[in-house]
């Protein structure tokens, strides 16, 4: 039996097919309940007033979509934060604009590693040139 500590409340418990305790678990289904029946009577509430209205927060209400337990697909105004600068979006873990500027920011390090390793291989074929005419 393996003892761990619950993320979410810190009691110690033996460790199941979910990584939080037996209490934890009640709580987050009746959380999820909650979040069901509102959607059920809202549909076209985003998850800011879905959790107002239910108390649950935005990242467990993440976790419910992302756990596929929420569809967005009868939800058209709901999303969940960008996990970088926290738009609103409905796939995926960062909006489309951070993909883009992560995407810039890797070829810019990819150019300045290409263009070191290019210096590197110059430096290199000088000094064996240069050990030859020794």
């Amino acid at each position: 039996m393996e003892l761990d500590n619950c993320p979410r409340c810190g009691k110690v418990f033996a460790r199941n097919f979910r990584d939080i305790c037996p209490a934890c678990i009640k709580e987050v289904d009746q959380e999820y309940s909650r979040c069901a029946d509102y959607l059920r009577q809202h549909k076209g509430a985003t998850i800011h007033e879905l959790s107002e209205a239910t108390s649950v927060s935005i990242k467990q209400i993440t976790k419910f979509i992302k756990e596929g337990r929420i569809s967005l697909v009868g939800a058209p105004n709901m999303g969940y934060p960008c996990e970088v600068c926290g738009f609103i979006i409905r796939e995926g873990n960062i909006c489309g604009s951070c993909r883009s500027r992560l995407q810039k920011d890797l070829s810019k390090v990819k150019e300045a590693a290409d263009k070191e390793t290019e210096e590197a291989v110059r430096l290199a074929a000088y000094r064996i040139k240069g050990n030859k005419q020794d």
